[in-house]
């Protein structure tokens, strides 16, 4: 189920919103002497194509916009912690300027899940009287944000609040706590008041306990769906982010200082940066046009060449890719973006001219900017990823088809931008097809690397929260419950594990997202990448070839056994979507927006409270809170 759209004209804060709160957060704490540790949760069980290499290489974009947000704002005694480098890290044994944190933040992709919950529950070992505010978010939560609560008595453990939305939701969150802190009283102690109060009704995309129940959640409280900022450059700078790593080590403690930034390049020699956000197509399988309230929103071009340069300066990267879920997909503020970034790779500002940058967009937007390929080259743009899906657009259209495919690519190639498309297996498509319409999966592999692909993404379509498709591809008995006494767990969402299928034999299926990166990683092409090479630069072909042999291999290990289940073991279905078991109710006492269809609400629940909503009236429901200071 996609997430409820707000009010129509209602999406987006105010031009200026997120700037003045950045600034009335920033004078309250001047009088503060807080720390906040922010995790990024990661299950190693994850590693496999097509992402083996870059999930260890590069510094996620959203723990570090958290980060960025809270050192900004007067937070300098703040780490971020990747799982990725620090994978023994125990939030029980942390200890950020000789003291437990105030705030224990985690982030986590659906991926992650069981790292995530594992963080929260060692966190929750810390003694009541010293446990730091524990606050839940990222992708996972956004969809889902029940599954950060336990419900178990037996089993006591859950964050103290989730937030479902961006910067200014948690910068808001903070803003309530900090302006009625009392003297030497813990940020934890101060959220039970607040929340006690009501205080945190009028802040719209958090999801936490209804106060009375302990430890245990016996109700969530859900105050409704986040406002978006509208421009980009309201956001923090990036640079701040990366000034905060944790070094990577084996230890479960902290350093006792950040990573330096004459290293931070040497671990993540890819930089990630947010530049565009929303897509104009509806794809029913993704999540994400409800998710940005079917609105486009972007950096300019000065703050993007600004944030470019400062990262290339101070932390040496010279690659970039663009956290974009369609970067064509406005042409006015693409050229805008890229017109600025030529000027500036003109006038010399990059140094030594080697930084370049990376993103993702569509076939059908890519030949619309076909004129302006070559000043998007001149930018620095050098690799393309293309949601191709299905070329012969049997699952899903955005305009592409075979010639089309054919067109972008050799338009990309032609102004010496590498084409890497994404590919995503389903039940319709066979692995081999004859005939002249390339249908078969084999087919188009082939057709995409003679184009000029670079490489290759592979996936089997499977359920998204927050689509469209989500909830009927778990009643119509499509998803799997469990496999041979396997249950489905979450780190298997990604789609490397057929997952769902209503194909008489699913064994088949996860043979061919193997056999399909074996068609395009293997020796015989690494020799003829280095003899014919698809790209322009020496050598940037072989090594694709040689990172994606070597990913294919983790692949193959980790699949390996799933697919000796779908073959020999009983498959049994799934009849609902996983949601929760906790109640959950908005805070007028209806239904939650982030709930599913059939999920437990309330029988009885408390007196609404008249509190102005953040998102729509633009004022602190300060009033309501009782100062002990």
């Amino acid at each position: 189920m996609e997430l409820p759209r707000r009010t129509h004209g209602d999406e987006l804060l105010g031009p200026g919103e997120l700037l003045a709160l950045r600034g009335r957060v920033r004078s309250i704490a001047r009088q503060q002497d807080l720390t906040s540790v922010i995790a990024c949760a990661f299950d190693h069980r994850t590693r496999m194509l097509p992402f083996i290499y870059a999930d260890m290489r590069m510094a996620p974009a959203g723990v570090r916009a958290i980060g960025s947000a809270m050192a900004d704002v007067g937070f300098a005694k703040t780490r971020i912690v990747l799982q990725q480098w620090n994978r023994n890290f125990r939030p029980s044994q942390m200890r950020l300027d000789g003291r437990i944190p105030d705030i224990f933040m985690v982030s986590s992709m659906q991926i992650h899940t069981a790292a995530c919950i594992e963080l929260i529950r060692d966190a929750c070992r810390i003694d009541p009287a010293h446990r730091p505010l524990i606050i839940v978010g990222g992708p996972k939560v956004i969809y889902e944000p029940w599954d950060m609560f336990g419900a178990d008595p037996q089993d006591p453990w859950g964050a103290d609040v989730a937030v479902t939305g961006e910067e200014y939701v948690l910068l808001s969150l903070i803003e309530v706590l900090l302006a009625t802190r009392g003297r030497n009283e813990s940020l934890r102690g101060t959220f039970h008041r607040a929340r006690r109060g009501g205080a945190l009704e009028g802040i719209p995309g958090l999801v936490y306990a209804q106060p009375g129940g302990g430890d245990i959640a016996e109700e969530l409280i859900d105050t409704g769906i986040q406002r978006l900022v509208g421009d980009f450059d309201e956001l923090p700078h990036s640079v701040l982010g990366y000034r905060l790593l944790e070094p990577p080590s084996r230890v479960a403690t902290l350093a006792s200082h950040a990573l330096p930034s004459d290293q931070v390049g040497r671990h993540s020699p890819i930089g990630s940066l947010v530049l565009t956000s929303g897509c104009k197509f509806a794809c029913p399988y993704c999540p994400i046009p409800a998710y940005n309230q079917r609105q486009y929103r972007a950096k300019s071009g000065e703050r993007i060449a600004d944030e470019m340069t400062q990262i290339q300066r101070e932390f040496g990267i010279d690659f970039l890719f663009g956290t974009d879920d369609n970067f064509f997909n406005h042409e006015e503020r693409t050229l805008n973006i890229v017109e600025t970034l030529a000027r500036v790779r003109r006038n010399g500002d990059w140094r030594r001219r080697r930084l370049q940058w990376a993103t993702e967009a569509t076939v059908h937007d890519t030949l619309k900017l076909r004129r302006h390929l070559r000043l998007i080259r001149k930018a620095g743009l050098r690799s393309l990823w293309l949601g191709v899906e299905d070329i012969t657009a049997t699952l899903v259209k955005k305009g592409q088809s075979v010639d089309k495919t054919r067109e972008a690519f050799r338009l990309l190639r032609e102004n010496h931008i590498r084409p890497m498309p994404m590919m995503m297996h389903h039940d319709q498509q066979p692995l081999i097809s004859r005939g002249a319409k390339p249908y078969g999966l084999l087919n188009q592999v082939r057709l995409l690397r003679k184009a000029g692909a670079v490489s290759m993404q592979i996936l089997m379509l499977v359920p998204s929260p927050g689509s469209k498709l989500f909830v009927g591809t778990y009643t119509s008995g499509m998803a799997y419950d469990n496999v041979g006494g396997r249950r489905i767990a979450q780190h298997m969402l990604g789609g490397t594990h057929v997952i769902a299928s209503r194909h008489a034999k699913p064994w088949r299926k996860q043979i061919n997202l193997l056999v399909g990166y074996a068609y395009f990683y293997n020796p015989l092409r690494l020799l003829v990448a280095l003899v014919r090479p698809k790209t322009r630069r020496s050598g940037a072909d072989a090594v694709w070839q040689a990172l994606g042999m070597w990913g294919l291999l983790h692949t193959a290990r980790r699949t390996f056994g799933w697919l000796l289940r779908l073959r020999f073991g009983k498959i049994k279905r799934s009849v609902a979507p996983p949601m929760n078991s906790i109640p959950m109710r908005g805070v007028n006492g209806g239904a939650a927006d982030h709930a599913l269809p059939g999920a437990p609400q309330s029988e009885s629940p408390r007196p609404i409270r008249t509190v102005p909503r953040r998102g729509d009236a633009h004022t602190l429901p300060l009033p309501i809170l009782v100062s002990v200071r």
